[in-house]
């Protein structure tokens, strides 16, 4: 029985860093972020960093009109990889995904793994109460045995406060939180 380790990145993207949607708290977890996406790269970790990813027509898609801010239109700059986090995960795996959750994640992983490996899925990214809890459960859901976590100084919210409500629920739900 093999340990599979992975390191999901959630939509390090320039709109979620100083962007569109961008807040001082996403850009205050930047240096963490590429600490540990480099310590992981080091010790054996799939990384695999999610890009939230929209076209031209966002605001007439149902997360639009629901936050009607255009954000990570694809090829614009704010869709980019924040540029530190980029450098840092370097030929890591990019997946588009057009909603919070990607549903090709779980997908992939159960690809790459064996019925009998050990899983190991860390996470960590923007936003803590949108896309990084929607990921987390997903994987949970899909890999109920497996060892999910969460880095909580690599993570951060749309506010502090729904950043702490989500590690609540992700808590709540068997997902480690260190």
């Amino acid at each position: 029985m093999a340990e599979r380790k992975y390191l999901i990145v959630v939509d390090m993207q320039n709109d979620f860093v100083d962007g569109a949607l961008g807040t001082k708290e996403a850009q205050a977890i930047v240096p963490a972020v590429v600490n540990r996406i480099r310590e992981c790269r080091k010790t054996g970790y799939r990384v695999i960093a999610t890009m939230d990813t929209h076209g031209t027509d966002y605001l007439q898609t149902s997360e639009g009109r629901n936050l009607p801010v255009p954000h990570c239109i694809r090829g614009t700059q704010g869709w980019e990889i924040n540029p530190s986090v980029k450098e840092a995960l370097g030929d890591s795996v990019l997946l588009e995904k057009p909603t919070f959750g990607s549903v090709l994640l779980p997908e992939i992983i159960r690809q790459e793994t064996g019925e009998k490996d050990s899983l190991s899925i860390e996470l960590l990214g923007l936003c803590t109460d949108i896309c990084v809890v929607s990921n987390a459960l997903l994987l949970k859901a899909n890999f109920p045995e497996a060892a999910i976590s969460l880095c909580e100084a690599c993570c951060a919210g749309v506010t502090p406060e729904k950043h702490l409500a989500a590690l609540d629920t992700m808590r709540s739900c068997q997902i480690a939180v260190f």
